[in-house]
Order: C-alpha cells, then structure tokens, then sequence
C-alpha cells in the first residue's frame, strides 16, 4: 500500500510516522507550528513537502493532547480522506469528534530523546498501536488507518476509548510519574550523600529511564485522564502501604508472595509475535453498517486473540458483507466460539 499521507505535528512520533511512510513509499506533506521544526522535517526526510492535509489518503494528528481536538477538525476540514491521532488520552478526544473519517489512535512506543531530533523510522516495529473507534467511525476508514499501521510494523490493539484510558494509566502515566518521583526522591538524598547517583545500577536506572522523557506532554496527559490515574495512584500507595506493614511485622513470607507473584507476571509478559505459526482465516458475515468491523476486532483483542490480516469485501447489494479475519490457528476456535455467542455465524479455514 501507497498513497499521500499528512502529517500535524511533527515532533518525535509525527516524525517517526512520516519517515516509517517515506521508507514504505508513501508520499507525505507535513505541517507544524514551529517553521523550524518543519525545515528540520524536511531536512532529515521525515516529510516531503511542507502543506496542509489537502486530499491525503490519511492524516495522523501527532500534536499535544490539549491541541488533537482541533488538529483533527483542520485535517477533516481540509479535506483528509481518513484522520487518526496519536494521543496518548482517548475518552476526551472521542467525545469530541463526530466524524466517520475519525480513527482515534495511540502508538505505545516512545524514546527518552525530544522532538523530531529523536525521530526514526523503526520506532513502531513490534509496538502496540491501539485503536480506540467510536460507534460513528467508518468500517473502510477503520480498515485503511489499521493496514497503514501494520504497514509501518506496529501491532494494533482495537478497545474502548475509556477501557484504553483506565489501562494506560496503570502501564504508562503512573509508571512514569512513578519514576519521576523515585528520581526526586534520589536527587535529594544526592545532595547530602554525593556519591549516591553514581552508585545507582542498571534496576535503578532501567527502572526510572522513562523520567528522561519530554515533561512537557504530561500536564495536559494528567488532567485529561485524571479520573484513571488518581484511582491507580491510589493502588499503588495501598499496595505500597501493604508491603511497609510487612516489613514493619518483619513477615517474610508475605514479602517472598508479593514478590514472587511480581515476578511471575513479568515473567510472563507478552513479547513479540511468533514468526513460523500456522494461520487460519475466519470470514465473518455481517450487516454492512457502521461499527461493524470495529465492534469484530474489539472482541477479537478482548479474547486475546491476534489478527495477522485483515479486509472487510462488501456486498454488492450493499446490506450485507464479509469480514476476512487472519489470525493464529491455535486460536481460530477461540475467535469462532466468542463471535457465535455474539451471534455471528463465521466460518474457518487453514491459510495455504
């Protein structure tokens, strides 16, 4: 897949966007507040031309949280054939856009460097890039946004705005001001015991990396998802509290069972997709509305449930269609049973 892409923002992902598009062969144009910025975009091949979002194929909106709302409503008004987003806050962003050509999205990969400086073409191969369509959004938008995704090497994940917000504050926002905050608590103690920050080792400084990220984008990221953040950064302090109790009644058994329970689940952390797996493809009959394609690839993430490939083909009377799932073959019935108890009636094959 080709075409002409559109760029607002181009800082550290919008600029990872434009040269993963560029090195697909996509064409892209770019915009962004900063004249310097757009120079250094074209300058490092992260864009082709400066302009507006004029007739692309698609627009991603890679602004601050605070600006996506009216950076999605430019992209549509300027005529983009299909917008997404990279915010990083959903629930908000949703409420706002009423558009079938919306897809909101959020790429869950990053780098401790700022700004299109940081910028590279691989930063999505192997990341999570959640998609979060509204009841509204287009199936045909919903499917082009999801292929130009896979295109570039990311994993998409399709959930709920809402359910996407509650979750990314437990493994993003709070992780990071988790460590923003161990990195205050060092910096204190370093200025009456100098030697402390160059005794910190490798947990510690793995453990606080992500602190070295913009500040700048987290304000906003905090307000908009407060609600999920607060309710999470009260989990931590409880479980927190829980383990001072046990080391304060000096229970050593209650310590090695929280730690080993954390270990176990990091441990078992899902890593990248197997290579050499065998594939079966699932056609799904459906009403061709609205919803459909999103609602089928929402349950699919929901049961865990990988899908390789993905196309919707269209009835020519146009009330019905076909949606083509590639997924797992050790996960095929899995899928099957969770659509037939949704009332769908799929059939499998294996992928020759």
């Amino acid at each position: 897949m080709s075409g002409k892409a559109g760029i607002i923002g181009l800082g550290l992902i919008g600029g990872s966007v434009g040269m993963a598009l560029r090195e697909a062969g996509w064409s892209v144009v770019g915009q962004d507040l900063d004249k310097e910025r757009e120079d250094l975009a074209l300058e490092m091949g992260a864009i082709d031309r400066v302009g507006t979002m004029d007739d692309v194929d698609i627009a991603f909106v890679a602004t601050p949280v605070s600006n996506v709302v009216a950076s999605v409503r430019q992209a549509l008004d300027e005529g983009a054939k299909a917008v997404t987003d990279v915010g990083s806050v959903k629930g908000s962003i949703v409420q706002e856009i009423n558009s079938p050509l919306f897809v909101p999205g959020h790429p869950m990969a990053g780098s401790e460097q700022e700004g299109i400086r940081g910028a590279r073409g691989d930063l999505f191969r192997g990341a999570a890039w959640v998609l979060t369509p509204a009841e509204i959004t287009g199936d045909d938008h919903f499917a082009k946004v999801r292929a130009v995704i896979v295109e570039i090497g990311a994993d998409v994940v399709v959930i709920d705005a809402d359910a996407h917000d509650e979750l990314v504050a437990v493994v993003s926002h709070v992780p990071h001001l988790t460590a923003g905050a161990l990195m205050r608590i060092a910096d204190d103690h370093s200025q009456e015991h100098r030697p402390l920050l160059r005794l910190a080792a490798g947990g510690f400084r793995d453990m606080t990396r992500i602190a070295a990220g913009n500040p700048g984008i987290w304000p906003d990221i905090c307000i908009d998802n407060s609600d999920a953040i607060l309710s999470v950064i009260d989990e931590v302090i409880a479980s927190l509290d829980q383990t001072r109790k046990n080391i304060a009644s000096r229970d050593k058994d209650a310590l090695l069972k929280d730690l080993e329970h954390a270990r176990s689940a990091r441990v078992n952390l899902p890593t990248g997709v197997p290579v050499d797996i065998d594939l079966d493809v699932v056609r799904i009959p459906v009403l061709d509305q609205p919803g459909e394609l999103a609602s089928l690839t929402r349950l699919a993430t929901e049961i865990d449930v990988n899908i390789y490939d993905l196309e919707i083909a269209h009835s020519s009377e146009g009330e019905r269609g076909v949606v083509i799932m590639v997924v797992p073959a050790e996960k095929s019935e899995r899928l099957v049973g969770g659509l037939m108890a949704n009332g769908y009636r799929p059939s499998v094959r294996a992928m020759e």
